[in-house]
């Protein structure tokens, strides 16, 4: 008989972020090995209460049915758990799953509790959820660091993954870069906005594509810097359509503040863009400089000009990069992921025999 996983994330489909991402793709890689089941929050009243992903993966939605329904999970989903008698409990995200996870030892005692770490949050209940679970992931090297302030030497650090078989190729538009994600200042847009206002290459464009709440502010920037006619504000668009931007991109920039990992850094190289990225937190576990792409320091314009320019005007060197890149992001496809997964959940089922 199949051991018991209950899957602990505030969201999932159609909600889920790609922070949640594996609580939904490791289940769909390992079904056959596990019986999986993911409690997540309602949070709209549409969505039925018990539903079945792709694979056969079944789905609790707990509360309301609503937007406070976030904020009633850490109390709902470990009720819920303690009715299936998981033999474990593993908690995507160091917010509300890992809220719920800390209730998980009082209400689920005999289960086995996992914690995945996938912010750079470091609110006071970070440090509990650390010490909740008796085993923690993490999707880079920077949240290990946290994980051993917080005193867990016994960190397993693994990366969010790719859906490589929804990926493809396009032929490239010259001159064409590009920005994936939230409009927000931790992404520093304002930078590279300012970075590619001093690159004169003829065939430079840029476009931006997602939304967020600093999306006015960045386009009277774009104004002020008189790049209206060189930028593009897409707006958002949704998987898997994104990946036709990155394929038609020939460069990928993010000059993000902060960033746990940057998966949307991995899509690009996956999609055979030459990437520019920021040399902090989780990044350079992605992007090793000079390699399979370019790290420049956070905030500094005039390295990130310097990078654009030299990335346009440098076709050998795009390929290269670009063709690293790529073999760098197949090691992160989905199936490799899961098994890695697998010999977490396999040892902390030894520990219970």
């Amino acid at each position: 008989m199949k051991k018991k996983i209950v899957i602990l994330s505030a969201f999932a489909t159609p909600l889920r972020s790609g922070a949640e991402a594996c609580s939904e793709e490791v289940p769909a890689v390992l079904h056959d090995r596990y019986d999986f089941t993911i409690v997540t929050a309602r949070m709209r009243r549409h969505l039925p209460r018990k539903d079945v992903l792709p694979g056969g993966v079944c789905v609790l939605r707990v509360g309301l049915g609503c937007t406070f329904d976030k904020w009633l999970f850490p109390f709902l989903a470990p009720l819920a758990a303690a009715r299936l008698r998981p033999d474990i409990v593993h908690a995507v995200l160091e917010s509300f799953a890992g809220a719920a996870l800390i209730l998980c030892r009082f209400i689920v005692p005999n289960a086995k509790r996992m914690l995945t770490c996938q912010s750079t949050n470091t609110h006071f209940l970070v440090r509990s959820m650390h010490r909740s679970a008796d085993a923690v992931t993490v999707i880079s090297s920077t949240l290990r660091q946290r994980a051993h302030r917080f005193g867990r030497d016994d960190v397993t650090v693994i990366p969010n993954g790719l859906s490589l078989k929804d990926m493809h190729s396009a032929e490239k538009v010259p001159g064409r870069i590009l920005f994936v994600g939230r409009h927000e200042n931790m992404k520093g847009i304002d930078t590279l906005l300012r970075a590619f206002a001093a690159v004169q290459h003829p065939q430079a464009h840029l476009r931006l594509v997602g939304d967020g709440s600093q999306k006015g502010v960045y386009e009277k920037l774009a104004q002020e810097l008189g790049l209206v006619e060189r930028v593009k504000f897409v707006g958002f668009v949704p998987v898997p359509d994104v990946y036709q931007e990155f394929a038609e991109a020939e460069i990928f920039c993010g000059l993000s503040r902060s960033e746990a990992l940057g998966n949307v850094f991995l899509e690009a190289q996956a999609t055979g863009c030459a990437v520019i990225g920021t040399n902090v937190q989780g990044i350079p576990d992605s992007i090793h400089d000079g390699k399979n792409g370019i790290l420049v320091e956070q905030d500094n314009v005039e390295q990130a000009t310097r990078a654009l320019n030299k990335l346009l005007g440098d076709a050998s060197l795009r390929t290269a990069l670009a063709a690293a890149g790529m073999q760098n992001a197949a090691k992160y496809d989905w199936s490799r992921i899961g098994e890695k997964y697998a010999h977490v959940y396999d040892s902390l089922l030894a520990m219970a025999e």
